[in-house]
């Protein structure tokens, strides 16, 4: 069979142990393997020497594509919107990546003019259900190929030796160091540690395990104070009001926010979610940029949007969590709620002063043109110019006169904007 002749599929490709063995085995199955690396943000990644591991073992080409601008404007800045949070705790760091990878992946299959995409995500894990979901909703006629649920390439590599013994067959070059006690997802949104040692649910960790964030024992003993802009909900610019830097471009805005949020001991949690594969799992996570900003954001509505219109977007928030965890990113379901959250974010605009300090943010004020605060209703002291507000829910006429003064307030809003 000659080369031009063969099926073409992109691989999802990281370098190590696993993806290159998926490589070696792709291409003995009589396949032209593009491999696909996706830079989200991966800290201290070496793309020259993956392109040439992966040429090395058989790929056709190895494509990096810098993904991280695309992944903060367009996934990250989304989520943050919504205020995603799944089951209460997870941000969503791993979740909200993958359909950025593949979408991009699926561009180069076409491209290429791939039929087939594979990637080296588990049987009992989500990445699996987000990538194939992913891209069944951006190209139905794509194939996709996963070795770790294919019989015979299970048979052949039951643990680590088996997958060891298959490099040295063929020449793979694995990495001298030592394998770490758990695995290690890393994008510009989180780091996030899970499996080996990490899978005693009872079982503390080392220190020294971070890598975006600092212990709030090590952390300064000086507070920084910053400001945060946003325009319709979403960050433009950040400002360090303890050392004067501003940044407004958004990748540049995030990196940022990381960087003062991970060096003030903000963002890291240990938690038991359900996977939606229905088995418990085990995952320690740092996310200090999108901890700091969705506290800005969230802080923010609270001044910016109508009372009912934030119950319901409460609901949609967890919704989008759900659907963005279990890989429905580009399910209609998913734009039906990315549209009304946009909706709902048309006069979240602002600025917020946070003071961050040893794990904590802390707020000490906002602002905002479109606010809905009245501090003449919000006032206790009637003497002092204070409106009396005439307080009772139980007729018709209480229930009236408190939903009165909410809507009032929104249409001088809207009668400022021109809006009405």
């Amino acid at each position: 069979m000659s080369s031009s002749s063969k099926p073409k599929v992109v691989l999802a490709y990281s370098g190590g142990l696993d993806t290159s063995v998926i490589l070696k085995w792709l291409c003995e199955k009589g396949f032209d393997v593009i491999a696909f690396c996706a830079d989200v943000g991966q800290h201290h990644e070496d793309f020259e020497a993956v392109k040439a591991k992966a040429v090395s073992c058989g790929a056709i080409k190895c494509v990096v594509t810098d993904l991280r601008s695309d992944f903060v404007s367009n996934y990250i800045f989304e989520a943050l919107k919504c205020n995603a949070i799944y089951e209460g705790r997870y941000l969503l760091g791993t979740s909200v990546a993958r359909p950025c990878i593949a979408k991009e992946m699926v561009r180069i299959a076409h491209e290429e003019g791939a039929m087939y995409v594979a990637h080296g995500a588990t049987g009992k894990g989500n990445d699996q259900v987000r990538f194939e979901m992913c891209a069944q909703a951006l190209d139905a006629k794509i194939r996709t190929i996963a070795p770790w649920r294919d019989a015979e390439f299970i048979e052949s590599f039951k643990g680590r030796s088996d997958l060891l013994a298959y490099c040295t067959k063929h020449g793979i070059p694995v990495d001298a160091k030592p394998k770490s006690n758990y695995s290690i997802d890393e994008n510009l949104f989180h780091t996030s540690y899970e499996s080996g040692v990490l899978e005693d649910a009872g079982a503390t960790y080392d220190e020294d395990m971070f890598k975006m964030t600092v212990s709030p024992k090590a952390a300064p003993d000086a507070s920084t104070f910053v400001d945060i802009e946003f325009v319709k909900g979403v960050p433009v610019k950040i400002t360090n009001k303890t050392d004067g830097t501003v940044k407004t471009d958004p990748l540049e805005l995030f990196m940022y926010a990381n960087e003062i949020a991970g060096a003030n001991a903000i963002g890291r949690i240990d938690i038991v979610e359900n996977r939606f594969v229905g088995i418990k799992s085990r995952g320690v996570y740092e996310t200090p940029g999108g901890t700091l900003l969705r506290d800005a954001h969230m802080d923010l509505e609270g001044i910016c949007m109508d009372r009912e219109v934030k119950r319901i977007t409460e609901g949609m928030s967890t919704e989008f969590a759900r659907l963005c965890y279990n890989g429905f990113w580009f399910a209609p379901e998913m734009d039906l709620i990315r549209n009304s959250v946009d909706f709902s974010q048309k006069d979240v605009t602002g600025v917020v002063s946070l003071e961050l300090y040893k794990g904590n943010v802390i707020c000490r004020g906002r602002t905002s043109p479109f606010s809905l605060y009245s501090p003449d209703l919000a006032s206790m002291d009637i003497e002092g110019g204070g409106e009396a507000f005439d307080y009772n829910p139980s007729d018709a006429a209480g229930f009236i006169r408190i939903n009165a003064v909410r809507l009032k307030t929104y249409a001088a809003l809207r009668a400022k904007q021109g809006d009405n």
